[in-house]
């Protein structure tokens, strides 16, 4: 007999079933894999309530900021509040100081600065917003 036959013949038997070291690998690929896969969907549920509590907050910016303008008189100061939601609020009215020529004008510049303040857990995140005005001056100036 030929040893070449031999071998031949012995192969078949040898590859009739997958190795331990073969189960081993694709079972810690599959495991990896899974794992960046929950790592990734966890991530991404974050990132979407992050994002909520940001649009909320836009939106309590906005609203307060829609109010404020619609006062018709406005005095410069600071006051505060607190949403319904948790959501705080900050607003902050100053006069924009006028050049040289434009103290003879009779129109002036307030800046309307809301800044909108949430907890997360332990941290504190805001959001702020501002605007200017254009506000009658008073005849006694």
């Amino acid at each position: 007999m030929r040893p070449d036959c031999r071998i031949v013949n012995s192969l078949p038997n040898a590859n009739g079933g997958f190795a331990l070291i073969e189960i081993l690998v694709a079972v810690s690929i599959l495991a990896i894999s899974l794992v960046v896969i929950f790592q990734l969907f966890s991530g991404g549920l974050k990132s979407r309530k992050l994002s909520e509590q940001y649009t909320r907050g836009v939106f309590h910016a906005r609203e307060k900021m829609a109010e404020t303008l619609l006062t018709p008189d406005l005095s410069e100061g600071e006051t505060q509040g607190e949403f319904e939601d948790g959501y705080e609020w900050q607003m902050t009215i100053t006069p924009v100081p006028s050049e040289e020529d434009e103290e003879k004008m009779s129109v002036g510049l307030l800046n309307i600065r809301v800044r909108i303040v949430w907890h997360e857990g332990e941290r504190k995140k805001s959001f702020m917003v501002d605007t200017l005005k254009v506000v009658k001056k008073d005849n006694n100036s």
